[in-house]
């Protein structure tokens, strides 16, 4: 094969818990008798709350084919290269097993929000059930050198009030303010996603859910940070679809795969499969506009309808009137281009992607 695939999960395989049926169909054509994948294929998700080894287990039980971890990337995955950070103490927000996550990438000092809130309990207030009733907050020795972002908390109070004050005062909270601490600390961020879509029961049928997602974290950190210095809120790098850096390392995951089968066609196109304008079509859009050349390799989107998708909502063609409010749900440093949402390929559903892909390619498995 010259191509490979990069499949969006939410939306494309799976809606909530529950496999889109025709996920199983499309991945039983993907595969040889033995399980192999027939084409390098690499699951691009801006999940960002588990292990990969979890979610490439679980991926394979749902749709009923093995697939590897190496298959799997998460939103935080390029944070393997920030080898930088990877000595030092760095805060890190989100859910699930995050000391896991942060050492596996290769983190050696990851401090959460809770160890931050139960060393400084007087600077978690807002919750008047949870105030401490300790006068003194504990002496913390380390200076947090960065914050990784690696998804939305569960208490968003919480995190954006410790955040904000590791901000504040260059990684030693509880100390004074200074206007002079600016720049601040790094803060690198994972998944830019406002919402993404979940199963909500109703007393008739499953209904699609828009959940807020923790692009819409970051605006309540972005805002509260300008509103209290004045000044914007910089990321050191951004992560997840549609960022360039998420899209440079699955090519480099797609040619790994393709190197160790010793496949010797050259990988020519990836065609990225998703469900969301802001993000799958995006970041394949803007890799064809700015990275192709130097990548070696094509990327096509092609759009789902069962996911976030709504083929009948249109973009509207003024750019000016209220696009921030109206249409363009991606994040700040973003720019909005139509050109960038516009997919190469429109389609029902993940099956009759592999099949429009098979006919493009005049593939014959």
């Amino acid at each position: 094969p010259s191509f490979g695939f990069l499949f969006d999960i939410d939306g494309v395989l799976i809606r909530g818990k529950t496999p889109i049926p025709a996920a199983k169909t499309a991945f039983q054509k993907l595969v040889n008798p033995q399980g192999q994948f027939l084409v390098p294929v690499v699951f691009v998700t801006n999940a960002g709350n588990c292990l990969r080894q979890k979610k490439a287990d679980q991926l394979s039980h749902l749709l009923g084919v093995p697939i590897s971890q190496d298959q799997v990337m998460m939103s935080h995955s390029p944070l393997r290269m920030f080898k930088r950070y990877h000595e030092k103490c760095v805060l890190v927000s989100g859910q699930g097993p995050l000391l896991d996550i942060a050492q596996d990438l290769g983190f050696c000092q990851p401090i959460t929000i809770e160890t931050l809130r139960e060393k400084h309990p007087l600077l978690d207030a807002v919750d008047h059930d949870r105030r401490s009733n300790v006068l003194v907050s504990v002496y913390f020795s380390f200076k947090m050198i960065s914050v990784v972002l690696f998804g939305e908390p569960v208490r968003w109070e919480t995190n954006l009030q410790l955040i904000i004050d590791v901000l504040l005062t260059s990684g030693y909270p509880g100390n004074p303010y200074h206007h002079r601490n600016y720049p601040h600390i790094p803060v690198l961020a994972c998944n830019m996603d406002l919402m993404w879509v979940a199963e909500a029961q109703s007393p008739r049928q499953v209904q699609v859910e828009h959940v807020f997602g923790h692009g819409t974290f970051m605006v309540c950190l972005e805002n509260i940070y300008k509103k209290i210095t004045g000044k914007d809120l910089k990321y050191e790098a951004l992560m997840g679809k549609p960022s360039r850096v998420t899209y440079q390392y699955a090519e480099y995951l797609i040619r790994a795969q393709a190197a160790a089968r010793q496949w010797k066609q050259p990988i020519l196109t990836l065609y990225a499969v998703g469900d969301n304008l802001m993000t799958d079509v995006y970041g394949a859009n803007l890799w064809e506009n700015e990275l192709a050349s130097a990548a070696a390799a094509h990327c096509r989107s092609v759009l789902v309808c069962t996911g976030v998708y709504n083929p009948h909502t249109e973009v509207p063609l003024d750019t000016q009137e209220s696009i921030t409010e109206t249409v363009f749900h991606g994040h700040r440093d973003f720019r909005f281009d139509p050109g960038l949402v516009e997919p190469d390929h429109i389609v029902p559903d993940v099956d009759a992607a592999v099949d429009l892909v098979f006919q493009l390619e005049n593939f014959a498995p």
